[in-house]
């Protein structure tokens, strides 16, 4: 149990040792800082600890923001402090030297919780301080003052700013006017009723299966059942974010969860939707597919960008300035936000569509929507990176040769790239993508001019990664890698012109593009790419790519099929054992994605 240690004279009337007790802490009291460090001492060593001012006023959701997020080692508002037990030497020694000092650098401040923020502060620890909004912490220094503060707690519903809190602030229009105005009370009911955000996020899976399955059923009933249900699971979707947000329950478990079961539903469904229509004698696989890979190609090109420019310095731009000048302008931000098709609309129009028309008919304009959202946001990138004078950090470039998922071959040859000057990596990239995935699509299948562009493809790939991307466009070089594995597994499964191909291509593109989902979670939590060992196994874009196109010129079309089909299976047990040891070990980042617009 966590440890609460209330330091200075008991306030009469005062509630601040019941609300700790609430938040789940074991409350102590120490007269001055001399007490207050020999319970420290005395604390479970693998426990949360807390130092509060007995002054403290507040709500008992400011305390619960201060004191209880797991994501954050040390943590402090106006008269508390927390650390966590990889914090807690950090707080041990500052409450040291406050004893022994007489108050240090910090004489003026009266409150001692806050006198040891201080001295953590000039000791170089991150202190995390959580925006508190409406929310009341304060220590009164006098009768009045805390009368006056008191005053102020009571005008506050504590209550409902929890629950509004509890929404995301940036969200799509049909997430903040259709879900999030009842979801929110679902979350809460949740959590009064102990549930938590992983066992929600499972129960959102397990409905998005069933949706896929009445999909697969390929009956009208089916279509129904499965648009209604595919509503239902993004209701619970949004609910876990907030169940999270409402009652401080960040977990690693649960941001590889919440990283990953997003993308497993919706393709899932696609291949629901396939399989319903080819029941109806109409074969949609390779707009299944190609469903996939532009919508993986978008979120690759969201996180390129973001990882790119998140730490920039010097990081404006006149095509910003007007962006945020038209943030101003209320309805353009909504607009704005329904035109990148974000997961809300998204997840809405395919719903609809699926219960009235086709399946074929909802890939249509699925394919139709997400191309235009692609082309508007990349575009914006595009001018946002040319009309700004940013310089990225080495993180950033680090961060994007991770992303590229660059194989031994690109590796063993990147020694000889270093030499041959190249000052527009994702051009390189581009052409090398461009030439393998068109070499697939104009040959007959059997062909060895797939092979060629694939080498091709092969050797230009360590020219585009043979130098730190910190160019304008070198975000793109990612997406332009992921384009062209993905196209290349696509066209050639489609050339192959025989049932199961077409699935068995999109089993190894959701196996691989699962791996740089992965990739994208593990860099956010700043854990770094996954082992290099991993990478080589699964033999990289380039490796995989020309593996495919040679499994195609050498083999029948019915012999690939099934290579494409042991290639997944291997590719998905591999991954997804690394993954997992990952994402449940100490190591992992102790975050909980707030998720992406798209």
């Amino acid at each position: 149990m966590p440890t609460a240690i209330v330091t200075g004279q008991p306030v009469p009337g005062s509630a601040l040792e019941n609300d700790l007790r609430s938040l789940g802490f074991d409350v102590r009291t120490a007269a001055d800082a001399s007490e207050a460090e020999t319970l420290l001492a005395a604390a479970p060593a693998g426990e949360r600890v807390a130092l509060v001012d007995a002054r403290f006023v507040g709500h008992p959701h400011a305390l619960r923001l201060g004191l209880t997020d797991p994501r954050f080692p040390l943590s402090a508002i106006p008269g508390a402090v927390t650390a966590q037990p990889a914090a807690r030497q950090a707080l041990t020694r500052a409450v040291a030297r406050e004893t022994s000092a007489g108050g240090g650098i910090a004489l003026a401040v009266d409150s001692l919780a806050d006198r040891i923020v201080t001295v953590l502060d000039a000791d170089g620890g991150e202190v995390h301080r959580p925006e508190l909004g409406s929310l009341v912490a304060a220590v009164p220094a006098d009768p009045q003052g805390r009368n006056e503060a008191r005053q102020a707690v009571a005008a506050v519903d504590d209550e409902a700013v929890r629950l509004k809190s509890a929404v995301k602030s940036r969200d799509g229009f049909f997430t903040t006017f259709f879900i999030s105005p009842y979801s929110r009370h679902l979350a809460r009911w949740c959590a009064r009723r102990g549930l938590t955000p992983n066992q929600v996020t499972t129960a959102s899976l397990l409905t998005a299966l069933i949706a896929a399955g009445c999909a697969a059923t390929g009956t009208r009933a089916g279509f129904i059942a499965a648009g209604v249900l595919l509503i239902a699971s993004f209701v619970l979707d949004c609910t876990d974010g907030q169940l999270a947000r409402y009652a401080l329950k960040y977990s690693t478990l649960g941001a590889w969860l919440d990283a990953t079961f997003d993308r497993a539903k919706e393709y899932a469904y696609y291949a629901g939707l396939a399989l319903g229509a080819a029941r109806g004698g109409d074969d949609v696989w390779a707009l299944a597919l190609g469903a996939m890979v532009l919508q993986t190609c978008r979120h690759v090109v969201d996180f390129s960008f973001n990882e790119a420019n998140h730490d920039a310095t010097a990081n404006t731009s006149p095509t910003a300035a007007l962006s945020d000048k038209l943030d101003s302008v209320g309805w353009t931000v909504w607009v704005r936000r329904m035109i990148v098709l974000p997961i809300g609309e998204r997840w809405a129009m395919i719903a609809v569509l699926t219960a009235a028309t086709t399946p074929r008919i909802t890939f249509y304009v699925l394919l139709v929507g997400c191309a235009f959202a692609a082309t508007y946001t990349t575009a914006g990138r595009v001018l946002r990176s040319l009309t700004r004078k940013a310089k990225r950090t080495d993180r950033a470039a680090r961060a994007l040769a991770d992303l590229a998922d660059s194989g031994p071959l690109a590796q063993g040859l990147t020694r000889v790239a270093r030499r041959v000057s190249l000052r527009a990596p994702a051009y390189t990239a581009l052409v090398g993508g461009a030439v393998v995935v068109l070499a697939a699509r104009l040959a007959p299948y059997g062909s060895w001019w797939p092979v060629l562009g694939a080498l091709f493809y092969v050797l230009q790939s360590p020219l585009a990664v043979a130098r730190p991307l910190k160019g304008a466009l070198d975000w793109l070089v990612p997406p332009f890698f992921r384009a062209a594995e993905y196209g290349t597994v696509l066209v050639l499964a489609d050339k192959a012109g025989v049932n199961g191909a077409l699935p068995a291509a999109f089993g190894l593109v959701a196996a691989v593009a699962y791996h740089h989902y992965d990739t994208v979670y593990r860099i956010r939590g700043n854990a770094g790419a996954p082992p290099a060992w991993l990478t080589r196994v699964i033999g990289g874009h380039e490796g995989r790519t020309l593996l495919v196109a040679v499994l195609a010129a050498v083999l029948t079309a019915s012999q690939f099929t099934v290579a494409l089909t042991v290639l997944a299976v291997v590719v998905a047990l591999v991954v997804l054992a690394e993954s997992i040891r990952f994402w449940v070990s100490a190591g992992a980042p102790a975050v909980h994605d707030e998720g992406e617009p798209a």
